[in-house]
């Protein structure tokens, strides 16, 4: 089974498995609280979106707060 994007490609701007996942899911809930705020519908799941951004370049580690604490 393929997945796509290829971990390789999403691992060239998250370089930890477990990092990415925690990035991804950050940004994720960014998205949807950002859609939900401004009432919009959104065509793509928020994790879709936000996988699509790591392998596009356009967010990295340094990007989304991971912090623990909110």
């Amino acid at each position: 089974m393929m997945l796509y994007p290829a971990m390789t490609t999403l691992n060239k701007n998250v370089p930890n498995r477990y990092l990415l996942v925690n990035v991804v899911a950050r940004r994720a809930r960014q998205i949807a609280e950002a859609a939900d705020e401004e009432g919009l519908h959104l065509t793509e799941k928020p994790v879709t979106s936000a996988i699509n951004e790591v392998a596009e370049g356009k967010i990295s580690t340094g990007d989304v707060d991971i912090s623990i604490n909110r």
